[in-house]
């Protein structure tokens, strides 16, 4: 199979619609880890991403008929616009079918390209279905975004440039993973040429459906995929880049969205571009490979796969950042009522140290819970550290500075308590991002059920955050519990987490 791969690989034409990119040195990157970082520039590329290659591998094969039918593919965005541009180049109707979550970057990318855009959807999977019942309909042919032996190829010749762009072979190759099909043709190639390179697939923890599939040795479907890098949000990987992928590729990482955010900004730093999320997920990998190994002197490198992102997203990714990159930590700290108390605090914290947070507000004659934001250059060590040393003052102190809901909700909502709450229940949502989102959510509660606090918290993403309590009597939590499951909105219960306790709930 991946021999399959390489001889078409050694023969599409991409270069029609394609530019070869450079695998640039990272010279900030490369201190910091301690080996040598190359980044391979597909941000570059006339869609900015590496997407147009597989697309145009695809389409240049068409037969005159099914050009004369037209072409559908249904895409968060990347892929969308590689086949839009390779439709226009050898003048095919396109239609594309896009997630209604999807960045307008991208739907409006697409529209300029002369492409036809229907929006179905809240994810990628939803937007296949809908464009494979459109394909059936039209008779159009269906492009597939990554399951295709040529769109594989396509991407492969990623991989082909590294080769010449390269004097040796790399240690170590790491590559973003949504469907797969980048990441099946570089390994493909890369492991009949340089079988001693690693290949490292790399995933969002809440999108890891190449890690899962592998694990299982069968293809899975994800119950939830996170939409943070809409990129790779794909809830299962498709069936021939997973069998490529369990012979050719070595390893996979996931990452956490403020780890990504913190590669964003690594990029940014090196090349003073703007990855999208998907398109920094390789940076992000290997930072965590070198920090789990701690290896040093290697020769590696990390596809720069995308840069497709709106603009408003990066309040919060820079907001993000300093957690990814573990410089800011923030806990809960209980601390006497008293005068003087917060200036003791602040004292016993270190003279030199930057508060990038104090929230509180008066609740009890003696005692006062404060959310505190504190600059930590050293890391999770550092923060690790401070925590003993408060304890060891005599502080009670609660590490959030892993605690989602408190870095999405807590430090922006803290104000009290509220008294005489009976059975609430506390619930973090993700919404899709788009009108009716929050009437669907209303319209199917109960009216029994009582909203006793909702927050809602977005940058501009494909989805909201939002944070709900709703009281629910005990004899109607199994109907609740349907309700929840049949409304699809991604979902966590956070009855549990210590900053509702300490903050927001009085039992």
């Amino acid at each position: 199979m991946p021999e399959q791969v390489l001889k078409r690989v050694l023969t599409v034409p991409v270069y029609d619609v394609a530019d070869e990119t450079p695998l640039e040195m990272a010279p900030l990157l490369s201190q910091r880890m301690q080996n040598k970082v190359w980044l391979k520039r597909e941000d570059l590329q006339p869609v900015f991403s590496f997407k147009l290659r597989g697309a145009y591998a695809c389409m240049v094969k068409l037969t005159d008929e099914q050009k004369q039918a037209g072409v559908i593919a249904a895409s968060a965005g990347n892929h969308a616009q590689g086949v839009a541009l390779a439709a226009n180049k050898m003048g095919i109707k396109a239609t594309i079918v896009m997630p209604k979550t999807t960045p307008p970057i991208k739907v409006n990318a697409v529209k300029r390209l002369g492409a036809e855009v229907v929006l179905h959807g809240d994810a990628f999977d939803e937007a296949s279905v809908h464009a494979n019942q459109l394909m059936r309909e039209h008779h159009y042919t269906f492009i597939h975004p990554y399951d295709d032996y040529d769109v594989i190829a396509g991407q492969g010749t990623v991989a082909l440039e590294m080769l010449r762009q390269h004097p040796k072979p790399l240690d170590v190759v790491f590559v973003c993973v949504g469907g797969g099909g980048l990441i099946a043709g570089i390994a493909a190639v890369l492991k009949q040429v340089w079988p001693s390179t690693r290949v490292v697939g790399v995933e969002p923890e809440d999108s890891a459906c190449m890690t899962e599939a592998l694990k299982a040795n069968e293809r899975v479907v994800l119950k939830q995929v996170g939409l943070f890098a809409d990129g790779v949000a794909v809830a299962q990987v498709g069936e021939i880049p997973f069998r490529i992928a369990q012979t050719c590729v070595d390893e996979m990482i996931t990452v956490s969205t403020d780890e990504i955010c913190a590669a964003i900004k690594d990029v940014f730093e090196d090349t003073r571009a703007i990855a999208e999320p998907a398109g920094a997920l390789a940076v992000a990998g290997l930072k965590k490979f070198v920090a789990q190994r701690e290896v040093a002197g290697l020769e590696m490198a990390a596809i720069v796969s995308g840069a497709n992102m709106n603009f408003d997203r990066l309040h919060h990714i820079a907001e993000r950042t300093e957690f990814g990159e573990k410089r800011e930590a923030i806990f809960a700290v209980k601390i006497k009522e008293e005068p003087g108390s917060f200036k003791q605090f602040c004292e016993d914290l270190g003279a030199r140290r930057a508060i990038t947070e104090f929230n509180y507000r008066y609740a009890d004659s003696k005692q006062a819970i404060v959310f505190v934001g504190v600059r930590t250059e050293g890391g999770r060590a550092e923060q690790h550290q401070l925590i003993d040393s408060l304890r060891g003052k005599g502080y009670e102190v609660e590490d959030m500075s892993e605690n989602e809901m408190a870095k999405l909700h807590l430090r922006h909502m803290i104000g009290g308590k509220a008294e005489g709450l009976q059975n609430e229940t506390l619930y973090r949502f993700e919404f899709p991002e788009r009108p009716g989102a929050l009437l669907n959510f209303l319209s199917r509660m109960s009216e029994e059920w009582n909203i006793s606090l909702f927050h809602y918290r977005n940058h501009s993403d494909a989805y909201g955050r939002v944070l709900v309590g709703v009281q629910v009597p005990p004899v109607q939590k199994d109907a609740f519990e349907i309700y929840l499951n049949e409304l699809k909105y991604p979902f966590i219960c956070e009855q549990d987490n210590p900053g509702y306790h300490l903050f927001l709930n009085t039992h």
